[in-house]
């Protein structure tokens, strides 16, 4: 497994810092509904890689779309056969008494970087969070020097900072800037609910799905992109990450959409500033230096 290194990477490699694959059935992927019929699909690192070349990206961290050993094993065997798969987010019941054996199987897998569980679909992720048992396990993972991301929506964002003020002996990373809820609230608001998670140094966060929590047809970067610079605000670059959320963006817009939005929020930061956000953090924060080209 691996750990983070201290130090700024001298190479900007950029980095699309959360991106899927999976091959659909619609037992494994139940929330794939017929509003979701464009991801009802295989989507495998052939069809990735040339997005990744149009972009100038470099390489990718695989995160996991459904609680499964199994898909975990799939992407960590999808990133031994393609070196551009730099890292995985995978999935293990943190709940489970066998943890340390469920993650002793992967003691050798260095690119198994981060582990996530999709708080948000939890009937109740606040009560999720403060589950002795998930407790727990995340004091193993991060004894382990595993990265945990952090899925849970913007009425959850309060439960999520007690949860990583709990949680300090490694790196969060909180996805899809907490998922603010784009059609109720207003950015400065959620900025306010997010300002005491990003207080935290061991929290970071990425600027990824915020395509598919505006309206997925009349959405406009004029809407997003206030978000984006508050959470510049309040992370900085060194605690912010670029993240596609492809191919679950495709219901909403094309990758490029994604990307020219994220370039766009960061085009007057200076040079080092956008190495940072376009693959530095994702590599310090994950400990993806051994794995890089």
């Amino acid at each position: 497994m691996s750990s983070p290194d201290s130090g700024t990477p001298a190479s900007p490699l950029r980095v699309d810092a959360h991106q899927h694959f999976w091959t659909y059935t619609q037992q494994n992927y139940p929330w794939i509904d017929q509003r979701h019929a464009a991801l009802q699909r295989d989507f495998l690192p052939h069809d990735l890689k040339p997005l990744l070349d149009q972009h100038g990206i470099d390489g990718c961290v695989a995160v996991q779309a459904r609680q499964s050993i199994a898909e975990t094993a799939a992407l960590l065997s999808h990133a031994a056969d393609h070196r551009w798969i730099l890292g995985v987010v995978g999935w293990a019941d943190l709940r489970a008494d066998d943890l340390d054996a469920q993650l002793s199987r992967w003691a050798d897998a260095e690119k198994l970087v981060g582990l996530r569980h999709l708080i948000q679909d939890e009937p109740a992720p606040s009560l999720f969070l403060q589950d002795p048992a998930f407790a727990r396990g995340m004091r193993q993972v991060q004894l382990r020097g595993l990265a945990y991301d952090v899925l849970i929506k913007d009425k959850d964002l309060h439960a999520a900072s007690d949860f990583c003020q709990r949680h300090d002996q490694h790196h969060l990373i909180l996805d899809h800037l907490g998922k603010p809820d784009l059609s109720q609230e207003d950015p400065i608001a959620w900025a306010d609910r997010l300002a005491p998670l990003a207080a935290l140094p061991h929290v970071a966060c990425k600027l990824s799905g915020l395509i598919t929590e505006a309206d997925w047809q009349t959405w406009r970067p004029v809407e997003l992109l206030p978000y984006f610079y508050l959470a510049l605000e309040l992370f900085g670059p060194q605690r912010l990450m670029f993240g596609s959320d492809w191919p679950v963006c495709e219901v909403a817009g094309r990758y490029s959409d994604v990307h020219r939005l994220f370039e766009t929020a960061i085009s007057t930061l200076c040079a080092d500033e956008q190495d940072a956000l376009r693959g530095g953090t994702a590599i310090r924060l994950y400990g993806l230096q051994g794995n890089c080209p």
